[in-house]
């Protein structure tokens, strides 16, 4: 089993994220660095409260973070690009 967060939106300008990147994670936890693009620290402060719930089968509407009721789910990035001129960024997550 794999989770697979792919970028589906950026927001101003990630100096490290683009649109379609991804992070997998094998076996729910395992970061592939293989399967994967690069990955932002920051980023991971939104992705860890949701991984092992996702990866374990929880659904994300009952996470309160799906779109409509689909099982994918959604969090972003907790940079506030309009202050920072950064990026903020979207990320998809969902099992395979």
């Amino acid at each position: 089993m794999e989770l697979v967060i792919k970028v589906v939106d950026v927001k101003g300008a990630c100096p490290v994220y683009k649109l379609g990147n991804k992070i997998t994670l094998k076996e729910g936890y395992i970061l592939d660095p293989a399967a994967s693009d690069r990955v932002c620290m920051h980023s991971l402060a939104s992705i860890l409260p949701y991984y092992v719930a996702l990866a374990k089968g929880i659904h994300a509407k009952d996470l309160g973070l799906s779109r409509g009721g689909s099982s994918e789910a959604y969090v972003q990035c907790l940079d506030p690009c309009e202050i920072t001129g950064g990026g903020t960024v979207l990320f998809q997550m969902s099992r395979k």
